[in-house]
């Protein structure tokens, strides 16, 4: 648009240049011939409507270019497609139980701890048959279930069918487990 304009200022300049022209060949027409004036503001006045002729035809080149590259742009934009979630939201809670199923098989590592101490290698080294190690825990504390090296939760030995066993007392709450985590 500052480019429209700019022609447009430098075209009547030059028009008010032909005209202060043509009244300078007017008044040398006077003194000189009136054939040679009339000559002289005529091929003034061609030059004139030339340059006009060439600046409007510049002006709709560029107008039609633009016009063109607008249509080229619009023709390569296109609206975005999005689609509904919401009744899948909505139908997901009955889905849950078969989204769930892919990972009851996965295998877990459950271990159960009765308690931990530390021995330096020289004790590690004396140790034998019928040695006594003195775990941290005191007899009838609750021992702790670890699942994949997290607590899950705590519980007390029990023997069944001459296998050991362990009786779960509590389970570790959400939150505990959370801040396991970090």
């Amino acid at each position: 648009m500052a480019e429209e304009e700019k022609d447009q200022d430098q075209l009547a300049q030059e028009w008010a240049e032909a005209l202060g022209e043509q009244g300078e060949a007017e008044a040398g027409a006077e003194g000189g011939g009136a054939e040679d004036a009339a000559v002289a503001a005529a091929a003034a006045d061609d030059a004139l409507a030339d340059e006009w002729a060439s600046a409007l035809a510049d002006q709709e080149e560029t107008d039609l270019k633009k016009e063109k590259e607008k249509q080229f742009l619009d023709t390569k934009v296109k609206d975005a497609k999005f689609k509904d979630l919401t009744q899948e939201a909505k139908t997901a809670h009955e889905g849950t139980r078969r989204d769930l199923d892919f990972i009851l098989d996965i295998p877990l590592e459950v271990s159960a701890e009765l308690g931990r101490t530390k021995l330096l290698i020289n004790e590690l080294l004396q140790l034998g048959q019928g040695s006594v190690v003195e775990l941290n825990k005191l007899a009838g504390e609750p021992l702790e279930i670890y699942v994949n090296g997290k607590l899950v939760a705590r519980g007390e030995a029990v023997v069944i069918n001459e296998k050991f066993g362990i009786r779960l007392t509590d389970i570790i709450s959400p939150i505990e487990r959370v801040k396991q985590l970090g």
